[in-house]
């Protein structure tokens, strides 16, 4: 099967920044075995599979280095820079495993932007021992916690665990137990843990343990901005309409921002920059 790689990083305008993703676009997409055998050899914590290669509608499928994911928010951007300069500016709709994704490219100010529109989030309550084996992994503890922001299950494509750290320093201390928290991730069907610290109410902070895609921390996560936005919407923790920025990556020193627009209803939209990683 014939295609093309690009390899991109996302929320950021810089390539020393934001999150890689491989972007793989052709006429069809691969079988399932070569599609993980290219996300492993490419490394990124997420590949996408684009497919035709022309047209507004397409198929997209996304692969972390170990297994693959429904939905990748920072891999969606990434793929409508990408189609946006060999395609042109409009309005791309990517059938997903988990339904149809919008998502709106252009250029502005001589940089190629994208804006996903996130299927319905919902959130739910930890199940019971959940945030407490979370917390051993992290070495955090209770007291460690802002109980402004109750932790909570959210989902907006795929389900994270919203923990919120009430200092910055607390979030900037992240030393985990990978294998352990990896395996408690895996038992309950999490892609990241979403750790936030609100500098203001439309400032957050994120650092986002990514072990069930054989990665450490991930840089820029879309799909856990979308599923934040919905959360703060939905338990009436902020007035929607609503606008949040998110910096990730920061302690990495890949520096990301999400951009989180928070409508009344609906899905969640997360926009930001991508730019072609220096070969």
């Amino acid at each position: 099967m014939s295609g093309t790689l690009h390899r991109y990083t996302a929320f950021t305008t810089t390539p020393k920044g934001g999150n890689p993703a491989g972007v793989w676009i052709g006429d069809a997409l691969p079988a399932v075995a070569q599609m993980q055998r290219i996300a492993t050899q490419v490394g990124y914590s997420e590949t996408a599979f684009v497919a035709p290669a022309e047209g507004f509608a397409r198929t997209v499928r996304y692969y972390s280095p170990e297994k693959e994911f429904d939905f990748c928010g920072h891999a969606t951007i990434a793929s409508g820079v990408v189609l946006g300069q060999s395609c042109g500016a409009g309005e791309y709709r990517f059938a997903t495993n988990v339904g149809d994704v919008p998502v709106a490219v252009r250029q502005r100010n001589g940089q190629w932007e994208a804006a996903l529109t996130s299927v319905t989030p919902r959130h739910e309550p930890p199940p019971a021992g959940l945030l407490g084996d979370a917390l051993a992994a992290l070495e955090w503890s209770e007291s460690d916690l802002d109980p402004s922001i109750p932790a909570v299950r959210a989902y907006a494509g795929v389900w994270h665990l919203v923990i919120a750290a009430r200092t910055d320093e607390r979030l900037a201390a992240l030393d985990y137990d990978f294998d352990r928290l990896k395996a408690l991730m895996r038992a309950e069907g999490l892609a990241t843990l979403q750790l936030i610290w609100r500098e203001r109410p439309d400032l957050f902070h994120s650092r986002n343990p990514f072990p069930v895609g054989g990665v450490v921390e991930d840089p820029a996560t879309g799909s856990g901005a979308a599923a934040l936005g919905g959360y703060l919407r939905d338990a009436g923790l902020i007035k929607a309409p609503a606008s949040i920025v998110i910096l990730q990556g920061e302690t990495m020193g890949r520096p990301s921002r999400l951009d989180v627009a928070i409508p009344v209803s609906g899905g969640i939209v997360v926009s930001g920059n991508a730019v072609p990683m220096e070969s």
